[in-house]
């Protein structure tokens, strides 16, 4: 599967990203994942190799390029549940920084990176991500409605919340069919059904499902969270979704 390590060029300076696309040549519809908080490491670059062989250019930045590249702090090989404290306390106030303002302008600068790319052809693409990533994958499909068809979020950080910038208050600006796989501890079924009332209401087409017997982070092969059957039926849901919002050639 051929891969690249790319730089994006932004108004803030250059994120780092890797991209992994399909044998052969030709041009491929485009996939933009962001990662979730532990950033881009082998285990997303694996994912994005997963989808490149079902016929997808994948771009996965690093979203915290702004305090260097990836990965922007040492990993354990496995994330456990003792680890996370220490990682957490690096990684929340990056988390924190990164605001929706800085959110909305790299976005700007994937999109254009990404669709400009030799290897992408024209028309819709898609935004997903994990964790952090969903909520930022719906800002972006918010911010571009005439070019994103497709979202996806799995095991999403908060999305419905009492700021004025809460990503769920971009649903009407939202065109593309959405997809929210959650985990059993990240929203409750009252949250998960007000996060559906509010996409019904602004007629977006979605899917808001809880993953049975999921914690968050489920998806990832490489923490305490992984959960192989929930990471199968996560890509079920998602190759099903590209495959009705994405033209192949």
């Amino acid at each position: 599967m051929p891969t690249k390590t790319l730089q994006i060029p932004t108004e803030d300076g250059r994120a780092d990203a890797f991209a992994a696309f399909p044998e052969g040549g030709g041009r491929h519809p485009a996939v933009l994942l962001y990662m979730d908080i532990f950033g881009v490491r082998p285990v997303l670059e694996e994912m994005a190799r997963e989808l490149a062989g079902h016929g997808y250019y994948v771009l996965v930045p690093n979203v915290f390029y702004r305090n260097g590249p990836a990965p922007v702090v040492d990993l354990p090989e496995r994330i456990t549940a003792e680890a996370r404290p220490t990682l957490f306390a690096r990684l929340v106030p990056l988390l924190e920084a990164h605001t929706a303002e800085r959110a909305l302008r790299d976005a700007d600068a994937y999109l254009k990176f990404l669709t400009a790319q030799p290897e992408v052809g024209a028309g819709p693409v898609a935004a997903i991500g994990y964790c952090m990533g969903a909520a930022l994958a719906l800002r972006t499909a918010a911010a571009h409605p005439g070019l994103v068809a497709a979202v996806a979020g799995f095991h999403p950080s908060p999305l419905i919340t009492d700021a004025p910038d809460s990503p769920h208050r971009l649903a009407p600006e939202v065109t593309a069919e959405v997809h929210f796989g959650i985990a059993e501890s990240d929203m409750s079924p009252e949250a998960v059904g007000e996060l559906d009332q509010v996409l019904e209401a602004a007629g977006v087409g979605h899917t808001c499902e809880i993953y049975p017997g999921t914690v968050h982070g489920f998806t990832m092969a490489d923490t305490q969270a992984f959960d192989a059957a929930a990471l199968q039926h996560h890509w079920d849901r998602l190759l099903s979704l590209l495959d009705r919002t994405l033209t192949k050639g």
